[in-house]
């Protein structure tokens, strides 16, 4: 019994290595790159034409507020801050708000909300299995495996000619079984920038629907494409739609509160009734995992939300982000026609059609760094900075 119970026992020492971030540890070369011109189109965060991340004028207004207001830290409860998911309602769900059959509430970012979303479908089924196009986001295949659901992944993107692969992606939701989950980009897809077309958005929910298949949509850039409306167009279709929805939403970029993590999860299922039930488990699992959220970014959003002229001014900050983005992506189209389909894409990331050998000796050579995948940050880029990035891809590229 003594040897048996000797065999069981592991401490720390026997955890096995764990595969490096790859994005983490592009991050650390990056870091320890001596040469001032380098170039990091690696990280995820919006910059302004001289190469910084600002916080937005309306949130540090917002923070002031805050500072000259709140009376205390007190616990706010699983639910987080309550009135800055009311006060999203309209943004996310558009003709929607009023319905009483959906309701959300506030998470740790747009990864909290994918995992806690993760957490409620494996409870309801841990057998579906997750549908996913690729390439995807990172952190979507670690969240599913997290919950030991069954991925299944379908290509949902062309490199070489930059266009999404929309009949093959159809064909793998069509060969969907019922219940099986659906893991969509609500807008700015990460990594490739090539959203679905209203028109694709209406087969893809056609399929979802006569398939039985749950719809699980991440939404982190809205109002980084085309506008808050547009960008939300899948979401309400699939909403118009489907009686059973979940969302995942993310206002870290849309705001600039990155490092404050403020995100929400958003369910609708067929009636008041079940969606309380299906909440009541959110928050049960929410507890399992952070008992509550953080206070301070929501909080800053929701001062936002709530005052009519910081909302407007906030829309108009929000305007310039996307048309930098836009503005951005036009000059890096127009510099050669290979390029011409990033001008098509939207949002903060698209994916050049480079070897990794070819991103090596790019980052070797001219201090760019970027995903071996070719995936790039858009606006990583400064102003005086993209014509020197461009001349170095289209050299890449070669003849």
């Amino acid at each position: 019994m003594l040897t048996q119970t000797h065999a069981k026992a592991k401490g720390l020492a026997d955890l096995p290595p764990v595969t490096a971030d790859s994005l983490l540890a592009l991050i650390a070369l990056c870091d320890a790159d001596p040469r001032p011109e380098k170039i990091d189109v690696g990280v995820g965060v919006f910059r302004d034409a001289v190469g910084n991340t600002p916080i937005l004028k309306v949130v540090k207004e917002a923070e002031q507020r805050l500072v000259d207001t709140q009376v205390t830290k007190a616990y706010l409860g699983s639910a987080g801050d309550k009135r800055f998911a009311e006060l999203l309602r309209p943004i996310l769900l558009g003709q929607h708000a009023n319905d009483e059959r959906i309701a959300g509430l506030q998470t740790p970012g747009g990864c909290g909300a994918l995992r806690l979303g993760f957490e409620l479908l494996a409870a309801v089924n841990p057998s579906a299995r997750v549908l996913v196009g690729t390439p995807t986001w990172p952190n979507h295949p670690p969240i599913i495996r997290s919950v030991n659901l069954e991925m299944v992944e379908y290509p949902y993107y062309e490199r070489g000619q930059g266009a999404i692969r929309f009949e093959d992606m159809v064909a793998a939701l069509e060969a969907g079984e019922p219940g099986d989950i659906a893991l969509l980009h609500g807008c700015c897809h990460n990594p490739t920038g090539a959203d679905l077309s209203e028109d694709q958005w209406r087969e893809v929910v056609r399929v979802v629907r006569d398939r039985g298949l749950m719809p699980l949509i991440d939404i982190a850039y809205q109002g980084f494409g085309r506008g808050l409306d547009e960008d939300a167009f899948g979401v309400r279709l699939m909403l118009s739609a489907c009686d059973e929805v979940v969302i995942a939403q993310s206002c870290d970029k849309n705001f600039s509160v990155y490092r404050d993590r403020v995100g929400s999860l958003w369910v609708k299922t067929g009636s008041v009734e079940t969606t309380k039930t299906a909440m009541a488990h959110v928050h049960q699992k929410a507890r399992e995992m952070w008992s509550m959220p953080p206070d301070h970014g929501a909080a800053a959003v929701h001062i936002v939300l709530e005052d009519n002229e910081l909302r407007e001014r906030w829309l108009v900050e929000l305007k310039a982000m996307r048309d930098r983005i836009n503005n951005v992506r036009q000059r890096i189209a127009s510099a050669d026609p290979r390029l011409a389909f990033i001008g098509r894409q939207f949002g903060m990331f698209s994916m050049l059609p480079l070897s990794p050998e070819q991103v090596l000796k790019l980052r070797e050579e001219h201090a760019i760094y970027m995903a071996d995948s070719g995936r790039f940050n858009v606006v990583g880029l400064g102003d005086d900075q993209i014509d020197r990035f461009t001349a170095a891809v289209v050299g890449a590229l070669g003849n």
